[in-house]
């Protein structure tokens, strides 16, 4: 019996919505990769991506466990000599929460071309409104 391997042309993509209100930031973002990836389809293929498109409302109502929102920074570089930048994780958030996720699933992806085809199926929105609605997307409950 030989092993199926799905082609690139049958794969169905679905839509899905997540509300990220009160959840915790990391339990989240695994979940929200899981589906990007395809891995909850019997159909999941490495070398292919098999994922769905996810809508992320309510990004800035994401939370963390313990105390990491006040110990956790995010670090960036200008590109010049001591151009190190650390923000912190409330400050991440009060100006762009939609980063904070995105960056979050981004990790949680392969890095390479594969990772980056599939972090484009990825919206996150800071609050409850969302322009995707003509897909009809799911509602998933994480």
């Amino acid at each position: 019996m030989k092993t199926y391997s799905v082609k690139a042309g049958e794969i169905e993509r679905r839509w899905y919505v997540v509300d990220a209100e009160g959840k915790i930031l990391g339990r989240l973002a695994t979940q929200v990769a899981r589906i990007l990836r395809g891995k909850h389809k019997p159909i999941f293929t490495t070398h292919l991506d098999t994922g769905d498109h996810v809508v992320v409302i309510n990004a800035s109502k994401v939370e963390l466990s313990g105390a990491k929102a006040d110990q956790k920074t995010y670090f960036r570089h200008t590109g010049y000599m001591g151009g190190e930048k650390f923000i912190p994780f409330r400050h991440m958030l009060e100006k762009h929460p939609e980063r904070v996720v995105e960056l979050a699933v981004k990790g949680m992806l392969p890095k390479n071309a594969l990772g980056r085809q599939m972090r484009s199926k990825l919206r996150v929105y800071a609050g409850p409104q969302h322009p995707h609605a003509a897909q009809r997307p799911e509602t998933l409950h994480l």
